[in-house]
């Protein structure tokens, strides 16, 4: 099964083609150190076979949180705190990525002021972002690095950037949220002018061997906003620093997606892989293992997440492998438990 080859990217070989994308666990104590619960609940995945554990959303800035209780690697504590974790996730097989990112003005943490490209709040409801400088915007690109330079010394295998869900990122690329009148906004060129510019940052501190990631909401579900179409073009300008797209949708407005169904993000990941030839992530409430196969064997995506499901079971890649009858290589521990079948 395609569900079960490997894939490798640069210096990265995954044991299969299945990722546990970023998920939020706001599970810090509001240092932005990782806890027990942290290292619980992505070493359990790795025994479990995912093939790529993705980091949940981590700040670059204390006002780069989506909220109090989300991890940060803006500082050495935490750093030294996320090592062992992801030591014991490569000891278990897993390949482990981090998803650097700042929550722009969907920021939630008790921040005295928050930051956005224009400022617009996300709903009635929420503060008035201030509108970055461009010396602010400058700040926030070497945050990234720094962050950058700090995962590669822990010695994570991958590096994302969130670059999807309405985050400042996001909030750069679309129009909805980009009413700048300066070399930060307007064309799409310049919309990507700051994704960029953390791009290369990244790349002055990040092993040039191992793979670097980009997150994209590929449709902003807004006749406005961003689709596939636009998205297709910033991959385009981004391509030479980005080895993988972990493509989804949404986000940047308070507007749901007009379908929800298994696999409704499958499409815009497919477009994205056709246009850049690049491996693709794809993810949305995908579940069982029949769809995921036949994404994979229809060449729509190299890599399936499965969010919820490795929510609800961590040890899904095993249970799927002893169900359609594969050989597998099991935890040593576990051996008796999957192959035994009275």
């Amino acid at each position: 099964m395609n569900l079960f080859h490997t894939l490798s990217v640069k210096n990265m070989t995954l044991r299969n083609r299945i990722v546990m994308p970023p998920m939020c666990m706001y599970s810090t104590e509001g240092d932005g150190v990782p806890t027990d619960f942290h290292f619980t609940h992505y070493t359990s995945r790795a025994v479990g076979g995912a093939g790529l554990i993705i980091v949940e959303a981590t700040g670059v800035l204390p006002p780069g949180r989506i909220s109090d209780r989300c991890l940060g690697l803006w500082n050495d504590r935490q750093a030294e705190a996320m090592k062992p974790l992801v030591a014991t996730c490569q000891k278990y097989g897993a390949k482990v990525a981090i998803q650097l990112n700042h929550a722009g003005r969907k920021c939630e943490a008790k921040e005295k002021t928050i930051f956005a490209p224009s400022a617009i709040p996300f709903e009635e409801t929420s503060p008035v972002p201030k509108e970055m400088t461009e010396e602010e915007i400058r700040d926030v690109v070497q945050a990234f690095r720094s962050a950058a330079a700090r995962a590669a010394a822990i010695g994570f295998d991958a590096l994302e950037i969130h670059g999807a869900h309405g985050y400042l990122m996001n909030e750069f690329l679309s129009p909805l949220t980009n009413r700048r009148t300066d070399g930060y906004g307007g064309s799409t060129e310049n919309r990507c002018r700051f994704l960029l510019e953390v791009l290369r940052a990244v790349h002055e501190v990040w092993p040039a061997e191992k793979p670097v990631l980009l997150r994209v909401s590929a449709e902003d579900y807004e006749p406005e906003g961003i689709h596939p179409e636009e998205m297709v073009k910033i991959v385009e300008l981004v391509k030479p620093y980005i080895d993988v797209l972990d493509v989804s949708s949404g986000g940047v407005m308070p507007t749901p997606p007009t379908a929800i169904y298994p696999g409704y993000q499958v499409r815009a990941a497919e477009i994205l892989k056709q246009s850049s030839g690049l491996p693709v992530i794809t993810v949305g409430l995908i579940t069982e293992a029949h769809q995921a196969e036949q994404i994979l064997g229809e060449g729509r995506a190299d890599l399936i997440a499965l969010g919820r499901e490795l929510l609800r079971d961590p040890y899904w890649v095993l249970h799927t492998a002893r169900d359609l009858n594969i050989e597998y290589p099991w935890p040593e521990q576990y051996v008796r438990g999957f192959k035994a079948r009275k």
